[in-house]
C-alpha cells in the first residue's frame, strides 16, 4: 500500500502549536478545579468563626487598635530616644555649677548654681517632712513602677471637670526625672521623655535612692536646691531641725517654688501650707489633732529684707559662667568657683533706688510700670545693671530679655555710617516730606526745617533726615554697622529701621554705645572680671582671655559723632541728662504710641541705659526719652561719677561743660552709709595691683634666714646665741 504524502512543515507546526494550546487549558481548568475545591473548603472551614454584630465590631476595632498601637510605639520611641544620651556612665555623680559671686572689691554677693549637700541622709530627715513630701507630691510613690496610671487617670479626670489644670499627674520619679535630665518646656514630646526616664530610674535605683535624690536636687527658690538648702535659707536651720509646720512649707514648695516662696509672698505660702497639712490628714498619714498646733501657729521664715542682692545682675553673671565653663579645655573638670564681678555695690543700690523712685513718684501719672538700667564702662565692664522693678515679682530680666524698640536712640548708627561714607557734620541735608510707597513718615512735631546741617538734624533727632540716610547709603551698611558694634538681634532691612523699629535689648545698646565711648573699638561685655577654682587657680581672666578688640569705627569718624552726640545733650533732646562738670553724649528714644521711652548716654568714664515701658506693651502717657529717662539717668551718673579719676569722651576732650541751672538733688538711698561715693582706685592702679598679685604669686620662695634652729642649734656659720646670766 503506498504511503499518502508527507504534511507540510506548517501543518505540522500548527498541529504542535493546537497540541500546546490543549495542554495549557487543560492545566489551567484543573488548576481552577483545585483552586475552587480548596477555597471552597476553606470558606467551610471559617465559617464555624464567623462572626456578626457587636462581636464583628469590637475584632475590628482590637484589630484596628493593634495597628495603631504598633505604629504610636513607634513614634513614642522615636521621641524618647534623644532623652537617654543624657543618661551618661557619670549622671548620678556629674553636678551642677556651684559659683559664688564677688563684687569689684572682693565682697561675697551671692550665689548661684547647685551645691550639693548629700550629708544628711534620708533616715535624719524628720518623718512628718517624708511623709508631707509623699502626701503632696506621690501617695502612691512606693507602689507604682515609676509612673502611677491611676494617678494620672485620675488627674485627667479631675482636670477635665475643672476645665483647666487643677491636679497633676506626674509620678514623684518622674519628676525627678525632669529635675535630672530635662527642662521645664510643656509639650507633649517631653512628656514621653519624662515617662521613659521614670522607667529607667526606677530599673537603676531603690525607692529610697530617688526620693533622696529628688529631695536634694529640686529647687526650692530663694536659689536654693534642696530641702536641707531650704530651710538653711528659709528658716535658718538645718532640715533635720524643722518643725511640722516648717516641713509643710517647704513641701509645699515643690510644685511652684517662685509662687509660694515665703521670702516672697508669706500668705501664698502659709496657705500652700495648709492645703500640705489637708493633705496628711487626707492621705491618712496623720490626725487633725496631729496637724492642729501647725495650723494655729504656722511657720515664719527668716526676715531676709535687709540683704538686698543684685538678683538680675547674678543671673546675667551665671548665665556668662556657663558659657566660659563650656569653653574651658577639658582638663579642667571643677565645678565649684569663685568668680570675682564687676559690680559696684554701691552705683548698683543707687540705680535700684533711682529706678524704683521714678516708678513710685511718676509711674501713675505717665501709665508706666517697669524699667531697667544698665551701666557698663567703655571696655565692657558691667558696673550696674537693673533688670525690673522687683525681682520678687517677676525675674523677668527687662535688661537682657526685653526685645524692644530703640526709637531715635538707634539714629547715631544711621548717623556713623553717613559719616564713615563721606557726610560731615556740617554736611547740608533735606528736612522735608518724604513717602516710601505707602509710608510717609514725620517729625515729632510734625513740621519740617528745611535745609540744615547735619549736626543740627541729630540734635532735633529728625525722622525726615535719618530716612533719606538709609535710602541713600543703604540699610544693610546700618545693620552691618549695628551687628559690629554689639546688636546681637535680627535687624530687618525694613523701611523704618532708621527710626529705630527693629527690636533690641538694653544689653546690647549699652555695648553697642561703648564703641563710641571707647573710641571705636569693639566691645566684649562682661560681668566676670575673673574665675578662680576652689585651689585658687585662675581659670579665665578677662584682660588674659577675652577676645581682643578691633576697630570697628575710625578715629576721624569719632571725632565727628562723638561732639554731635554731645551736642544732643547740651542743645537738643537730651538736656535733662546733663552732669555738672562732666561732657556727656547721648540720645534719647521714644517709640510710636509712647510704648518705650529710652536714653542712651555715655561719659569718658561710664556708659548708661535707661528704658522705661510696661510689659504688656501699652502705651504710656506721653513719655518721651527726655524725661524720666533722662532725669533718672542723671541721677545714677551723678553718683557713679563722684570719687572717680575724670576721663574724656574721645572726640570732645576737656571742653567745658555747661553750667547746670539745678542742680540735681542727691538720691536717698537707705542703704548706703553716705551720699558721697567712696574713692575708688583708678584702672590704672587697679591694674598695678593685679600686676603685683601676679609677681608675688609667681614668685620663688625665699630662702632660711640664718639663724637659730627648731632645735636650738645654731646654724652654720652663724654665732651663738648669748647666754643668759642672771
Amino acid at each position: 500500500m503506498s504511503e499518502g504524502p508527507k504534511p507540510s512543515f506548517k501543518t505540522r507546526l500548527r498541529n504542535a502549536l493546537l497540541d500546546f494550546d490543549a495542554r495549557i487549558d487543560s492545566t489551567l481548568f484543573q488548576l481552577g478545579t483545585f483552586t475552587r475545591r480548596v477555597t471552597g473548603g476553606y470558606s467551610a472551614f471559617m465559617e464555624h468563626f464567623s462572626l456578626s454584630g457587636v462581636p464583628r465590631f469590637l475584632v475590628g476595632m482590637a484589630s484596628e487598635g493593634f495597628t495603631l498601637g504598633a505604629a504610636g510605639s513607634v513614634v513614642v520611641l522615636a521621641l524618647a530616644l534623644p532623652a537617654f544620651h543624657e543618661t551618661s556612665d557619670d549622671w548620678l555623680k556629674r553636678t551642677e555649677l556651684a559659683v559664688t559671686f564677688l563684687d569689684r572689691y572682693g565682697n561675697v554677693l551671692g550665689e548661684r548654681g547647685v551645691r550639693q549637700n548629700d550629708t544628711v541622709p534620708l533616715a535624719d530627715f524628720p518623718d512628718y517632712l517624708l511623709k508631707a513630701v509623699l502626701a503632696t507630691e506621690d501617695r502612691r510613690f512606693y507602689e507604682h513602677f515609676g509612673i502611677d496610671v491611676a494617678g494620672t487617670f485620675r488627674a485627667m479626670v479631675t482636670n477635665a471637670k475643672a476645665g483647666g489644670v487643677r491636679q497633676g499627674g506626674s509620678s514623684l520619679t518622674q519628676q525627678l526625672a525632669k529635675n535630672l535630665f530635662l527642662s521645664n518646656e510643656r509639650t507633649i514630646e517631653r512628656k514621653i521623655k519624662e515617662a521613659f526616664l521614670a522607667l529607667w530610674l526606677e530599673s537603676r535605683l531603690t525607692k529610697s535612692q530617688i526620693f533622696k535624690l529628688y529631695l536634694d536636687r529640686a529647687y526650692l527658690g530663694g536659689g536654693a536646691y534642696g530641702v536641707d538648702a531650704a530651710a538653711q535659707y528659709y528658716f535658718g536651720k538645718s532640715v533635720r531641725e524643722v518643725n511640722l509646720a516648717e516641713a509643710a512649707m517647704l513641701a509645699g514648695l515643690f510644685k511652684a517654688p517662685s509662687k509660694y516662696a515665703p521670702h516672697v509672698n508669706l500668705p501664698a505660702a502659709r496657705a500652700r501650707a495648709s492645703t500640705v497639712l489637708d493633705n496628711l490628714v487626707d492621705a491618712g498619714f496623720m490626725t487633725e489633732g496631729q496637724v492642729f498646733g501647725a495650723r494655729r501657729n504656722p511657720a515664719t521664715p527668716v526676715d531676709r529684707s535687709d540683704m538686698a542682692v543684685p538678683d538680675y545682675y547674678l543671673d546675667y553673671a551665671f548665665a556668662e559662667v556657663r558659657k566660659l565653663v563650656d569653653a574651658l579645655p577639658k582638663s579642667i573638670t571643677e565645678r565649684s568657683f569663685v568668680v570675682r564681678t564687676g559690680l559696684d555695690p554701691n552705683i548698683q543700690k543707687v540705680a535700684e533706688a533711682a529706678l524704683d523712685q521714678a516708678l513710685r513718684q511718676y509711674g501713675k501719672d505717665y501709665k508706666v510700670s517697669q524699667g531697667a538700667v544698665v551701666i557698663m564702662e567703655p571696655n565692657g565692664t558691667l558696673r550696674t545693671m537693673v533688670g525690673g522693678r522687683d525681682y520678687g515679682e517677676s525675674q523677668f530680666n527687662r535688661a537682657t530679655d526685653a526685645l524692644r524698640q530703640p526709637g531715635s536712640s538707634f539714629k547715631p548708627f544711621v548717623y556713623t555710617v553717613a559719616l564713615m561714607n563721606g557726610y560731615k557734620p556740617t554736611t547740608i541735608v533735606q528736612d522735608a516730606p518724604i513717602c516710601l510707597g505707602n509710608w510717609c513718615p514725620q517729625n515729632y512735631g510734625r513740621s519740617y526745617m528745611g535745609s540744615i546741617p547735619l549736626i543740627t538734624a541729630l540734635q532735633h533727632s529728625l525722622n525726615t533726615v535719618a530716612v533719606r540716610l538709609a535710602e541713600k547709603f543703604g540699610r544693610a551698611k546700618i545693620i552691618d554697622l549695628a551687628h559690629k558694634m554689639g546688636i546681637t538681634s535680627p535687624l530687618a532691612p525694613s523701611a523704618p529701621l532708621p527710626l529705630g523699629a527693629a527690636e533690641v535689648t538694653a544689653i546690647d545698646m549699652v555695648t553697642a554705645y561703648s564703641v563710641f565711648a571707647n573710641g571705636g573699638r569693639s566691645v566684649y561685655p562682661h560681668a566676670v572680671v575673673e574665675m578662680r577654682v576652689s585651689n585658687g587657680d585662675v581659670v579665665w581672666r578677662f584682660d588674659r582671655d577675652a577676645p581682643k578688640s578691633v576697630e570697628i569705627i575710625p578715629p576721624s569718624v569719632i571725632d565727628m559723632i562723638n561732639p554731635m552726640l554731645n551736642n544732643v545733650v547740651e542743645n537738643g533732646t537730651g538736656r535733662r541728662a546733663r552732669l555738672e562738670n562732666i561732657k556727656v553724649a547721648g540720645k534719647t528714644g521714644t517709640t510710636n504710641a509712647y510704648r518705650d521711652a529710652w536714653f542712651m548716654g555715655f561719659t569718658g568714664n561710664y556708659v548708661g541705659a535707661v528704658w522705661f515701658g510696661n510689659d504688656d506693651y501699652t502705651s504710656m502717657n506721653k513719655m518721651t526719652g527726655g524725661t524720666l529717662p533722662a532725669m533718672t539717668w542723671q541721677k545714677v551718673m551723678a553718683y557713679a561719677h563722684q570719687g572717680v579719676e575724670r576721663k574724656f569722651i574721645p572726640g570732645v576732650g576737656d571742653q567745658p561743660a555747661p553750667k547746670l541751672e539745678d542742680k540735681p538733688s542727691p538720691i536717698e538711698v537707705p542703704e548706703l552709709d553716705s551720699i558721697q561715693r567712696p574713692i575708688t582706685l583708678s584702672p590704672r592702679s587697679t591694674e598695678r595691683l593685679i600686676r603685683l598679685e601676679q609677681i608675688f604669686r609667681t614668685a620663688p620662695p625665699l630662702p632660711p634666714l640664718p639663724g637659730p634652729t627648731a632645735m636650738g642649734t645654731p646654724a652654720a656659720g652663724a654665732p651663738a646665741a648669748p647666754t643668759r646670766t642672771n
